[in-house]
């Protein structure tokens, strides 16, 4: 099956002003995401999705395939929606959202988000990473509790699942998981998810996967066993990935 890559960038996150042109290692974030992405090889075409005339000079400069979409999308999962009704995408099968702030984004995490679709056992798929108690309190870390069959029960910013007798961390801890930001849409699935509207859970978690989970479509979670640097969101993540390129990548 065909798997389209996209990668949506925009300049008006708040956490971290103007996100996708910060410099990681010398180079904007979104190039680097990009770069990652075609590194690993395992999608068969990936671009980058923008309602920026910056954020798209700078990727055709770096030599990215880029789309200038709409400037009235409310999410990054509405503008992978336009990028995918262009004719020129329509025969790609799954369409991957490789969120632009993910320069780290394992292999394991996309492969294992598409698995689940093309697997045909869910319509969305998504990826989380076993992580220590230490982001449970750390609001800008999203945590995800699966069900057996590998369905995401939940979303939250908040510490899920939390421990009320406050003794036995052990029997926590193997409950903690860190979602990483990789989407996998069955393109019907994704057209539909951006068709209803927004839920009181999404507005106040700020948080837009609530939104499928809401109206009863599930999403699958690929569930990574293995270290995995996590996304950037702010100042200090940032600092934090420039270092981590320095001592892993050089």
């Amino acid at each position: 099956m065909r798997t389209l890559a996209v990668i949506p960038a925009r300049l008006g996150a708040t956490r971290l002003p103007r996100k996708p042109l910060r410099i990681l290692a010398g180079l904007p974030l979104v190039i680097r995401v990009w770069e990652r992405v075609l590194s690993l090889d395992v999608v068969d075409r990936c671009l980058i999705a923008t309602d920026s005339d910056e954020v798209a000079e700078v990727a055709n400069d770096y030599g990215a395939e880029v789309v200038v979409t709409s400037d009235d999308h409310p999410s990054g999962t509405d503008r992978i929606a336009e990028v995918a009704l262009r004719r020129e995408y329509a025969d790609y099968d799954v369409i991957v959202n490789v969120q632009g702030d993910e320069p780290f984004v394992p292999r394991s995490a996309i492969t294992g988000a598409v698995r689940l679709v093309t697997d045909g056992r869910f319509p969305l798929g998504t990826a989380a990473v076993r992580a220590d108690a230490r982001i449970l309190r750390d609001p800008n870390v999203v945590k995800v509790v699966a069900a057996a069959d590998g369905r995401a029960m939940y979303f939250s910013r908040a510490p899920i699942p939390f421990l009320r007798d406050g003794e036995d961390v052990a029997i926590q801890r193997p409950l903690i998981w860190q979602h990483i930001g990789v989407y996998a849409y069955q393109s019907t699935a994704l057209q539909h998810w951006v068709s209803l509207p927004a839920t009181p859970l999404e507005e106040v978690e700020r948080l837009e996967q609530l939104r499928p989970l809401a109206a009863g479509i599930p999403i699958g979670v690929s569930l990574i066993d293995e270290p995995v640097t996590p996304g950037i969101d702010t100042e200090e993540d940032l600092e934090r990935a420039n270092r981590e390129w320095v001592s892993t990548i050089g």
